[in-house]
């Protein structure tokens, strides 16, 4: 099993209520899970986030935490509630209403990784898919809330920025439209996860770097967004979803030759997105 639920960098001063998190970037691929699924270690790998973690890990150099996972997420899916469990996987499990996440295989602890294709050959016990969540999920989600709580408190306000990569034919729709094909696709539940001027800022952030920028299509946001993004309440959390095509050859997993490129124009995006709510004074009531 994976070695560790995940790792957090924290800055020397924590000057930015913004937190950055990757939940699916995790590669900790333990040689007890390989030999459970029937993908070879290429194919599991085809749902990860790959190489997001890098593209952010800058985020404490401009005053910021940033939170990665270390299980991959063919293993446990921490942008899923922990109840989303598939009874098509998990001896035990009554089907509870129709969830098209489950249906499809993508509830917390996925049956399939991308295009459908199937992670194991037959089912696995309640208690193994209970002990996933005890060991990696509650972890991550216990000090993601640690982070964003503490933010809060220092700034009157804090930001998650849930990192997350796309393959570059989600956005084929876009281009058959005859419309300009989407680097970037910001993801705030149609206003229901931030204020509209913390998703401005952002957007204006990675269009000054020359990223094309779309808002909730085909990616409105998942469980996270839902669940931590309280704009009411002073917590805004925004999706962000990048082309993987921009920084990586997506069929072999491994970093292209704009790498560096697209790493070094996140930095000054990430460093733009920091400075949100920078200066602003806590109101007594929070």
């Amino acid at each position: 099993m994976p070695v560790t639920a995940f790792d957090v960098l924290l800055p020397a001063t924590p000057a930015s209520c913004v937190v950055f998190a990757s939940p699916h970037s995790g590669r900790d691929y333990s040689w007890s899970f390989l030999r459970k699924t029937v993908l070879n270690e290429h194919a599991i790998r085809s749902s990860e986030d790959a190489f997001v973690d890098q593209l952010f890990d800058c985020a404490p150099e401009y005053g910021a935490a940033f939170l990665k996972a270390g299980a991959p997420r063919a293993y446990v899916d921490l942008n899923r509630a922990k109840d989303e469990l598939d009874p098509a996987l998990i001896e035990g499990v009554r089907r509870m209403g129709h969830n098209p996440r489950v249906a499809s295989g993508l509830g917390v602890i996925p049956r399939v990784v991308a295009n459908g294709r199937a992670i194991y050959r037959g089912k696995m016990t309640r208690h193994e898919a209970d002990e996933r969540i005890a060991r990696y999920w509650e972890p991550y989600h216990a000090r993601l809330q640690i982070l964003l709580d503490a933010a809060r408190m220092r700034h009157g306000q804090t930001v998650l920025i849930d990192c997350h990569s796309m393959p570059h034919e989600a956005m084929d729709g876009v281009a058959r439209a005859g419309l300009r094909r989407p680097d970037v696709v910001l993801g705030d539940r149609f206003g229901a996860a931030a204020s509209g001027d913390v998703v401005d800022r952002i957007e204006a952030a990675f269009s000054a770097a020359g990223f094309i920028v779309t808002r909730n299509a085909p990616f409105a946001g998942a469980y996270i967004t839902q669940a931590y993004g309280r704009p009411a309440k002073g917590q805004h959390a925004v999706q962000v979803e990048i082309d993987r095509s921009l920084y990586m050859n997506e069929q072999l997993i491994r970093p292209n030759g704009d790498f560096d490129i697209v790493r070094a124009a996140l930095r000054g995006v990430v460093k733009e997105i920091a400075q949100i709510g920078q200066g602003r004074i806590p109101l007594a009531a929070e």
